[in-house]
């Protein structure tokens, strides 16, 4: 078991837990001790993580062009799992950056588009019922800036040809696996560089509102959440996943150990990015973007179409923000687990538990 398996393991287990501290409280209505424990933010974990993910997207909000924007979903084929399982960092790299490149180096071609595009791609490794199923999703802008610094917007909500795009995706990953890792590449199933791999390409929507359900949907997705386990016991788990071919929602119970197993596959070695940027969307273009974002804004000011407060979607994001999501001052960020009450009094704080020699 390799040593990121065991710290996720450890660190779901104690997540809000006393082995990792936290607060104690008074409720007033009821007299009654609350405890709050801190959370431990591994990246795995299902129940951390909503105040970074809020901070994140504020940041990506400041990145937004209003043009179309595509879904694109890029398989590795099953022959190449057993070595992508083996080889996580080397594999899962080459196949972000392979899909990426493909599409950047077709949306570059005048007959499709012309220009450089933005990318934001998020790997995946699962399916709905916990099974191993590497894959990547790539958000891409339906428009790039050519040569001349000018944007070019997509025609006809098309992109790229997909059947190009699978065969491009194919021939890169197989020309850099054998550069890369020879060893590896000869262990591959011949058939794999002859049969076809499965890439799709779709248009995903306008402006804002179709990039917030990208990044909502795929972004921060973990392998399970809590809500989809319905039923524990001592030897094993129930949970529900959705059929995507039937279209329709299935029940699995595994043993304790599978559920693990599973789960555990999922877990991402150290120090590994599954979220990374490319084309105008590479921190090396954020400025470019920057610039570009304002012209459009003032392209559409100059047209009377809006104000350039109404279009700022950071300023959007942050008054919705306040409107819905921060709580007032006075009002508690906890409620009493006995009473309801929402009067409750700061006691002290629980520190972490020292551990003992043996």
């Amino acid at each position: 078991m390799l040593p990121s398996h065991k710290k996720a393991m450890h660190d779901i287990a104690a997540c809000r837990t006393a082995k990792l501290g936290g607060h104690v409280y008074r409720c007033e209505d009821c007299g009654q001790s609350v405890y709050v424990y801190h959370a431990c933010r591994n990246r795995h974990c299902p129940a951390c993580h909503t105040d970074q993910t809020k901070r994140w997207l504020e940041d990506r909000m400041c990145e937004l062009l209003p043009c179309d924007y595509f879904h694109v979903t890029v398989t590795l084929p099953q022959t190449l799992r057993g070595v992508c399982r083996s080889n996580q960092k080397l594999m899962y790299k080459l196949i972000m950056k392979t899909a990426a490149d493909c599409v950047v180096q077709l949306t570059n071609e005048k007959k499709y588009l012309g220009g450089q595009v933005g990318i934001l791609a998020v790997l995946h490794t699962w399916t709905g019922d916990l099974n191993y199923h590497p894959h990547v999703h790539l958000l891409v802008t339906g428009g790039g800036i050519d040569n001349q610094g000018q944007w070019i917007n997509c025609k006809n909500k098309f992109l790229v040809p997909v059947k190009a795009l699978s065969k491009l995706f194919r021939g890169k990953f197989r020309a850099r696996l054998k550069k890369q890792a020879g060893g590896l590449f000869e262990s591959v199933e011949p058939k794999t560089w002859s049969a076809d791999w499965v890439v799709n390409c779709k248009h995903y929507g306008s402006g804002q509102t179709a990039v917030l359900q990208y990044l909502s949907r795929y972004v921060f997705r973990i392998a399970i959440t809590n809500r989809r386990i319905l039923a524990m016991d001592d030897t094993h788990v129930t949970f529900n996943h959705k059929d995507r071919k039937a279209g329709k929602w299935r029940i699995s119970k595994l043993t304790g150990e599978e559920f693990i197993r599973r789960f555990l596959q999922h877990v991402l070695p150290k120090g590994f990015h599954k979220v990374r940027y490319y084309g105008l969307w590479h921190p090396s273009n954020r400025n470019n973007v920057r610039k570009l974002l304002n012209r459009f804004v003032l392209a559409m000011i100059m047209a009377n179409a809006i104000s350039g407060e109404q279009f700022n979607p950071l300023t959007q994001l942050q008054n919705e923000s306040a409107e819905n999501a921060q709580p007032d001052e006075n009002k508690p960020r906890h409620r009493c687990p006995h009473c309801g009450g929402e009067n409750l009094t700061w006691l002290r704080e629980l520190p972490i538990p020292r551990m003992r020699s043996p």
